[in-house]
């Protein structure tokens, strides 16, 4: 308990220090496991659908790579979307990342017809998708921008849960998406909305509604302005009708020349 309120208090660099020293821990992790799969028949860890021995490939699967181009694709996604999540959403990510992880395995391994899957392609794309999803359910700035910077830079993940190509495992690519998206409906209220950050306009707002004596200094609404012919009298009418006489014109007209 304490631990996670930690970090809930923690200022944004530190947990941005933070998130990014654990995708680069994860990503040397993969490192060392492509190389520790040359040296052996990495098959049987693979994930097999349909097949009973191939359900230890929900844990390790993602720990494998086909390539050094895979590898390297994968790091980059791992590096910039797991530093994210980790950043905006650090007790969320917490819970986020084992669900996304058994859950893409798990999808896989019913929906998928034959191969060996691997790589960590599912978890990347559950990361995406937790974090646009969190983003859509959330609306604060640090969540929209967030979703915002994974779109820009991983929006073709976007298509990539359709079958498109023979060697890529498009069934692994569609259920971490949806591990993803069930991740943010869990717990998309489990971070705190970041503080409404205050700008001077409104400490100005605020103190033209008020004078010191606590009296509105705006104008009365327009429905409370009194017409004028429907002003009331005044209690102690005192006001006095002046007559004025008509100038008289013999005298004040100048004599006319013969």
């Amino acid at each position: 308990m304490g631990n996670s309120d930690a970090i809930e208090t923690s200022p944004i660099p530190q947990r941005f220090r933070r998130a990014l020293n654990s995708s680069l821990g994860f990503i040397a992790f993969l490192f060392a496991a492509f190389y520790l799969q040359q040296q052996i028949a990495y098959q049987y860890l693979s994930l097999q659908p349909g097949v009973l021995a191939g359900l230890v490939g929900i844990a390790t699967a993602p720990l494998l790579h086909g390539s050094l181009e895979h590898l390297l694709s994968n790091s980059f996604s791992i590096l910039i979307l797991g530093t994210l999540v980790g950043t905006v959403y650090p007790k969320a990510s917490i819970r986020a990342l084992p669900v996304i992880w058994i859950l893409s395995g798990i999808g896989t391994w019913f929906i998928a017809i034959k191969g060996f899957h691997i790589g960590a392609s599912g978890i990347t794309h559950g990361l995406m998708f937790f974090l646009m999803t969190m983003g859509v359910l959330r609306r604060d700035r640090a969540s929209i921008a967030a979703a915002f910077i994974g779109i820009l830079l991983f929006g073709g993940m976007l298509l990539s849960v359709l079958p498109q190509q023979p060697d890529i495992s498009w069934e692994y690519h569609l259920s971490g998406a949806l591990a993803g998206i069930l991740s943010a409906l869990l717990w998309r209220k489990l971070d705190p909305a970041p503080p409404r950050p205050v700008y001077s306009w409104d400490e100005e707002a605020d103190e033209e509604q008020s004078n010191d004596d606590g009296q509105t200094l705006e104008p009365p609404r327009p429905q409370e302005v009194p017409v004028l012919w429907h002003r009331p009298a005044p209690a102690n009418d005192q006001s006095v009708v002046l007559i004025f006489r008509r100038p008289n014109t013999t005298e004040t007209e100048p004599p006319k020349a013969p």
